[in-house]
């Protein structure tokens, strides 16, 4: 999914703030298709026969060849994660994010479905993929974040003159639209410019998902605090409900203990 690949990215630059910005997400499936395909399969997974092959699948996910393969991709390995915590179909989607910010680094973690944890390393303009229980990493292909810009899709962006407190900040609302794999995408954007230690401009250079697109674009200023995103297959809400400032430990933004993992599926 596009927005979830969106998610785990939000990557920043020259920052002077020090602390963990925290996000709720919310998401729903509007497709008509789409959701009579998700209750099918969530009957299938309250099915007796198929639970037993859950956990039949659990065992052998203990297997050092498919935890290879699982630690291999984190996106697949989330999600099966998430399909054996009592079989609900809507545990695989996210329910929040926690972006610690140091210095020009950042580390997001995902929770709910999508549960992981990614590093981007200022210095190196690098993202990585974190298995802290084995002290792994996997490095995050660039993808559509490098490359000719002429060959991304660039959304038109509409500055509103509407206002929203949010976290007691006023936020003004952008309207960023734009064509995906010939599917409209819709982000409505509500960014404060009170918050003067944050700087979120470069997160427009920041790439993701297979169309290329930003969580921030040019002609938008100020700080997200809220972003709703539609597509013809769902809708998407992502909030801050806390702005907590704070001393991090630098041991969170280093992998100098950690062991590369190949990923297979990088370019």
């Amino acid at each position: 999914m596009t927005m979830c690949m969106l998610l785990f990215v939000l990557m920043s630059h020259a920052q002077t703030f020090e602390g963990t910005i925290s996000w709720s997400m919310k998401s729903e499936i509007t497709d008509p298709k789409m959701k009579a395909q998700m209750d099918e399969a969530q009957k299938k997974m309250n099915d007796p026969a198929q639970q037993a092959k859950m956990k039949e699948m659990q065992a052998k996910m203990n297997d050092p060849q498919m935890k290879a393969m699982m630690d291999a991709n984190p996106q697949m390995k989330a999600q099966m994660d998430a399909m054996m915590k009592g079989g609900d179909m809507s545990a695989m989607m996210p329910s929040g994010m926690k972006i610690k910010i140091k210095g020009s680094n950042t580390l997001t973690t995902m929770e709910g479905g999508m549960a992981m944890e990614v590093l981007y390393l200022k210095d190196k303009d690098q993202s990585y993929h974190l298995n802290r229980q084995d002290k792994t990493y996997t490095v995050l292909s660039k993808g559509s974040g490098s490359g000719d810009e002429s060959m991304r899709p660039q959304p038109k962006v509409t500055k509103t003159t509407e206002t929203a407190k949010i976290l007691n900040y006023t936020c003004t609302k952008y309207i960023a639209e734009m064509m995906e794999r010939d599917k409209s995408v819709t982000q409505i954007l509500w960014t404060t410019t009170e918050i003067k230690d944050i700087d979120m401009k470069n997160l427009a250079k920041q790439r993701m998902g297979r169309g290329g697109q930003s969580m921030m674009y040019d002609g938008i200023d100020g700080v997200p605090l809220r972003i709703e995103m539609t597509t013809p297959e769902m809708k998407m809400t992502m909030e801050v409900t806390e702005i907590k400032k704070a001393s991090l430990p630098a041991s969170d933004f280093s992998i100098a203990d950690f062991k590369e993992v190949k990923n297979p599926y990088m370019k």
